[in-house]
């Protein structure tokens, strides 16, 4: 079985802007909702109860993050995680993990 390719990795200004995507409550919950597929923004008011203007506001920050993707049909627009974003993060943060079991050196 072949590996799965390595995401790329990322500078630590990408990773903030991720992070910060992710730290707002609300962004998080519409994380969770994309995670089940695309939807349509009118569904996203719906099943999050929130006007159009505040999740307008919330998905460009998500969108100027990089963690999500818009596609417009007709007068609608869909959006989705963009799963290249998330792998990204999760090897930068793995990363993280690696470097911060080493000991520190001895000191003089």
């Amino acid at each position: 079985m072949a590996a799965a390719p390595a995401a790329p990795a990322i500078a630590p200004e990408e990773a903030r802007q991720l992070l910060k995507a992710l730290a707002d409550p609300l962004r998080l919950e519409l994380v969770q909702v994309l995670a089940a597929g695309e939807r349509c923004v009118c569904d996203l008011t719906d099943q999050l109860g929130l006007a159009q203007s505040r999740l307008s506001f919330h998905l460009r920050v998500m969108r100027g993050a990089g963690l999500i993707e818009a596609r417009e049909q007709g007068r609608w627009v869909y959006y989705r995680l963009r799963p290249e974003a998330i792998a990204a993060l999760q090897a930068w943060l793995a990363g993280l993990a690696c470097t911060s079991a080493q000991a520190a050196p001895p000191c003089c």
